[in-house]
């Protein structure tokens, strides 16, 4: 499986582009974040002069001017939040954090060792780490990302050609572009979501699901109509 079968990363994260290549396989993208980040240099990490008091910001942060900052979280480097981003109240972001233009990080929501694309949204109570969120991608209210098995031996993935072992120790969820989680649903470690694909509410979903597919509470899969 390759990345672009995913996601397309987006022209506000070019400057990543050698980090997260289309040909890879998408769970190697989330090996990449924290390397993408030690590439950025010093001098482009300009500090933003209107931190509101309550807000915390530690270690490597980049903030874009255009980026709306909540009256109180914490950020911890490296982190890279990019243009007119809406960060909300409560917002924990613990290292290793990559988001582009558009995003919502929100309320009472936490992220770690992630990549969300352009116009992801996470409004609510959600956690989000070591996966990709694709562009415009949606997680209702207390959606969770889980990433390391009970027993925390390495996650592998389901792909359409078969099982693969990623050798990754934790490993969240891999979402296309477009696609959608219901609230309180749980992607469990490894899920693979194609692009505009969907899971229905309190599910707890594990495998991969096709792209313009729902899962719905009784495990099945149907097709989506195709827009237009």
């Amino acid at each position: 499986m390759r990345a672009d079968e995913l996601f397309t990363l987006p022209p506000s994260l070019v400057r990543f582009a050698s980090f997260f290549t289309p040909d890879a396989p998408p769970w190697a993208w989330v090996e990449r974040i924290t390397a993408a980040m030690d590439s950025v240099p010093a001098k482009d990490i300009v500090p933003r002069a209107d931190l509101p008091a309550g807000l915390r910001v530690e270690g490597k942060v980049y903030l874009h001017p255009s980026a709306k900052l909540p009256p109180y979280g914490l950020i911890q480097g490296p982190a890279w939040i990019g243009a007119n981003a809406d960060l909300r109240p409560g917002v924990f972001i613990r290292g290793s954090v990559i988001a582009g233009e558009g995003c919502v990080l929100g309320n009472s929501c936490e992220y770690k060792n992630c990549l969300l694309l352009d116009g992801v949204q996470t409004p609510h109570y959600n956690y989000v780490g070591d996966s990709v969120l694709g562009n415009r991608a949606h997680l209702g209210a207390g959606a969770i990302c889980a990433n390391l098995r009970l027993d925390q031996k390495p996650v592998p993935v389901q792909t359409p050609a078969g099982r693969v072992a990623t050798n990754l120790r934790k490993l969240g969820a891999l979402m296309g572009d477009d696609s959608e989680v219901g609230c309180n649903a749980v992607l469990q470690p490894g899920a693979i979501l194609g692009k505009r694909a969907a899971v229905l509410p309190t599910i707890a979903f594990a495998g991969y699901l096709p792209p313009n597919t729902l899962a719905s509470i009784r495990a099945e899969i149907r097709h989506l109509p195709r827009p237009g």
